[in-house]
């Protein structure tokens, strides 16, 4: 006979932990779209050193981002709402950081496949610019799975 109290028990925690996946899904193909997405024209050398800088901001700004675990409690996930407050204050945040660069998010969506894929040029690049590699490669690999993506970090 199968016991009321963990079957109900186990479900709750299966369900838990599948909003729960299924927020991090959401918010890791969204946020692979906005930087991996689409494809455009091969930058010039001083365009790919503003794709490149903002590549480092960005990798930065999300591991600080998520640094520490969601803070929602034990086991709690985030609500609907918080999840869309996270995607608004993400996007916010990238549309901020872009700017600095004179780029806004769907020239970077459009324009960074291309950039990044020169992987000859960008570690040209970087090797001319010591400070700017160390930082690079200290960016978190495959945080997003690569999936064909390019580049480290986001």
């Amino acid at each position: 006979m199968i016991d009321q109290r963990q079957t109900g028990r186990s479900l709750i925690a299966k369900e838990g932990i599948m909003a729960m996946n299924l927020g991090c899904h959401m918010i890791a193909v969204s946020l692979g779209v906005v930087l991996f997405a689409g494809a455009g024209l091969a930058a010039e050398p001083a365009g790919r050193g503003k794709f490149v800088n903002a590549r480092i901001e960005i990798g930065e700004m999300m591991t600080d981002y998520f640094k520490g675990g969601s803070g929602y409690g034990d086991g709690q996930r985030p609500s609907q709402e918080q999840m869309r407050q996270m995607g608004a204050d993400i996007n916010a945040k990238l549309t901020a950081l872009l700017a600095k660069h004179d780029l806004t998010l769907d020239e970077y969506r459009k324009r960074s496949p291309e950039v990044f894929a020169d992987d000859a040029a960008v570690k040209e690049y970087l090797n001319q610019h010591s400070d700017l590699k160390q930082r690079y490669e200290a960016l978190p690999l495959d945080r997003m799975g690569r999936g064909g993506s390019t580049g480290r970090g986001y």
